[in-house]
């Protein structure tokens, strides 16, 4: 059964409350390395716990080190969001192009795109939207934990998707025995594998996924002419 709240909230949650990341490694069961990329953006300033159990000079090293990191994150943003500007229908579609590369299925005909952060199912959505397609064209299938709670993922992800309960397929449980038990959590709502149903509709089907590979071909075949 999946806790109220994901061991990443969690973390967030400690880490604003002034835990240094080895407190957070030992309540969570995550990696110094998984704790120093999900909370980088996170402010941090010592408690007195933590001050008390690591000492003053390393507590106030951690502190600046922290916030000069923080500050870097700002900035980047600033200039990223400066130098990207005004985004274009152009940009937008090979955006998604990009995405669908990374992310999608380019074996067997058929139009998959697995991930598990929902800003690229969204945008998927939004993507294959403006080629025509409607809500009622997706599917869902969810990949999940034995500690997932399958309802609540549903939802979660319908939610995301914009996608009815109806469209969602049997999820599939990962039981393998080898499973890190560190990962366990990493992934509260598991990943959504999201696909297109035709529905009669043949330039949606087969030729749809050829079309992709067709623009995703060009493409790389332009930027070799560019080298």
């Amino acid at each position: 059964m999946a806790h109220s709240t994901s061991v990443k909230e969690q973390a967030r949650s400690l880490r604003l409350a002034g835990y240094s990341y080895s407190y957070i490694a030992s309540q969570t069961g995550l990696s110094k390395g998984t704790l120093s990329d999900w909370l980088a953006r996170v402010p941090y300033t010592p408690n007195s716990e933590t001050v008390q159990t690591i000492g003053k000079a390393r507590a106030a090293s951690g502190e600046k080190i922290a916030k000069k990191r923080l500050e870097t994150f700002v900035i980047a943003k600033q200039e990223a969001a400066e130098e990207i500007g005004k985004v274009s229908q152009r940009d937008l579609f090979m955006f998604g192009l990009g995405i669908y590369l990374g992310e999608g299925s380019k074996a067997h005909e058929q139009i998959r795109l697995v991930n598990s952060d929902p800003r690229v199912i969204r945008f998927a959505i939004t993507w294959f939207k403006s080629f025509g397609l409607d809500t009622k064209n997706f599917v869902i299938k969810l990949h999940l934990y034995p500690d997932s709670d399958i309802k609540r993922c549903t939802e979660y992800w319908g939610k995301v998707a914009g996608v009815p309960a109806g469209q969602f397929l049997k999820p599939q449980i990962d039981w393998r025995k080898d499973k890190k038990t560190y990962k366990l959590g990493k992934l509260p709502y598991g990943t959504a594998h999201l696909g297109i149903r035709c529905l009669g509709d043949k330039k949606f089907g087969v030729f749809f996924s050829r079309k992709i590979m067709a623009w995703i071909e060009e493409m790389a075949k332009k930027v070799e002419m560019r080298d």
